[in-house]
């Protein structure tokens, strides 16, 4: 797998691609913004990693030049913790955001993540965790190989979450593909749902350990590895 790192420090990126490389990666590097995207022109990567502060053109608009004509998932590594700096990376287009300073084995955990969903759909129909198994060609769900009963809205937004295993799905995105976000934009569904999907499908619903809520941001589904 092809992965572009764009930062503007020369050291990380060094660590990076040593590490990325020792897992398997095929690492190309990009010291700013301008050179990111010409770069992923010339050889399409399979996903990207990028900062948000870099010179000549910054990490949101590289999001949004990248968004134009790839799907490649592009995760954001910044230092910037403020939830106005990842909601805007976000709606940009990004699918995940780890802040700076990160432990290496999350991130490698999130890369996997993500090159499961290249293309935005899970490599199986079928995802599972814990006793619960989600099988998206028949629209079911089983809990100890008992059928689970889901309203139609449960439904999409699990499905939402399972075609996209481990990667983060804004609440904007649910909003927007559920209800329209012409019509809705009351984050408080997404809540309520996401509450009763913890009730009929986690072990303890008060400490998910599978349906997760990223503050400020939306949820996201960790199967079973």
């Amino acid at each position: 797998m092809r992965v572009l790192i764009a930062d503007d420090d020369p050291q990380l990126v060094r660590a990076l691609r040593i590490t990325l490389a020792s897992h398997g990666y095929d690492v190309l590097a990009a010291p700013d913004g301008a050179a990111a995207v010409a770069l992923a022109a010339k050889l399409p990567p399979d996903l990207v990693m990028l900062d948000l502060g870099m010179p000549r053109l910054d990490g949101v608009g590289v999001i949004r030049a990248l968004r134009g004509w790839t799907t490649a998932p592009i995760i954001v590594v910044s230092g910037r913790t403020g939830s106005a700096d990842k909601i805007e990376a976000l709606d940009a287009g990004a699918d995940d955001y780890v802040t700076k300073p990160f432990q290496i084995d999350e991130l490698l955990a999130r890369l996997r993540a993500l090159s499961r969903r290249t293309g935005g759909v899970a490599e199986s129909p079928v995802v599972t965790f814990g006793d619960v198994t989600i099988d998206l060609a028949a629209k079911a769900v089983t809990r100890a190989d008992t059928s689970v009963h889901l309203t139609p809205t449960e439904w999409q937004m699990l499905e939402f979450l399972a075609r996209s295993p481990g990667a983060l799905v804004t609440r904007q995105t649910l909003l927007r593909e559920i209800w329209s976000s012409d019509q809705v934009s009351d984050s408080g569904y997404l809540r309520l749902y996401m509450s009763q999907l913890r009730k009929k499908l986690e072990t303890d619903p008060g400490n998910p350990r599978h349906l997760l809520t990223e503050s400020g941001m939306g949820y996201r589904l960790v199967p079973d590895p």
